[in-house]
């Protein structure tokens, strides 16, 4: 079994419930189980300013589903959340993200592992921080709280909102 952590993020047709459903169709994916989530955090949006802000969260996933698998799954699940992909950066009704992948490194045109925005985005690093395993680095070796102390504020805040009822 594989640990693979995951982004999630909206900020379209009722953010936090996008999320919460997200959660539950990750938690019926075949052969993996949710083990941590995080707080939920509101952003400024990073490209086009004329959207709302979003709302991000992470997970730590165990799972036996390969990288791509997994990627084909949480495509689906964006999907049916009626994910649009029209402009980068753009506002979004679910965006599933793989963060890290066990140790591994994947650079494909298709995936890439650990995500190729991790280290500019704290709003998917402090999300992160809370579900990783005590202790782990990235696959770069480099430790998430250097990450952190790099990274540029996106007017980061950490909301009451619990992605579980």
């Amino acid at each position: 079994m594989s640990l693979a952590y995951i982004g999630l993020g909206s900020n379209l047709d009722d953010p936090l419930q996008q999320i919460r459903s997200a959660v539950t169709a990750i938690a019926s994916l075949p052969q993996s189980s949710i083990e941590q989530l995080s707080s939920v955090y509101q952003s400024t949006p990073v490209g086009p300013s004329d959207q709302p802000d979003f709302l991000n969260a992470a997970l730590r996933l165990r799972t036996a589903l390969d990288p791509f698998t997994l990627l084909d799954h949480l495509q689906q699940i964006e999907d049916h959340h009626g994910r649009e992909r029209h402009q980068r950066w753009g506002p979004r009704t679910l965006d599933l993200d793989i963060l890290l992948f066990d140790n591994t490194v994947i650079s494909t045109p298709r995936l890439t592992v650990p995500h190729r925005e991790l280290h500019n985005r704290d709003f998917v690093l402090h999300p992160l921080q809370e579900v990783l395993t005590e202790n782990q680095l990235l696959p770069n070796q480099i430790d998430l709280a250097t990450l952190l102390a790099s990274c540029e504020d996106n007017d980061l805040l950490r909301t009451d909102y619990r992605l579980t009822d």
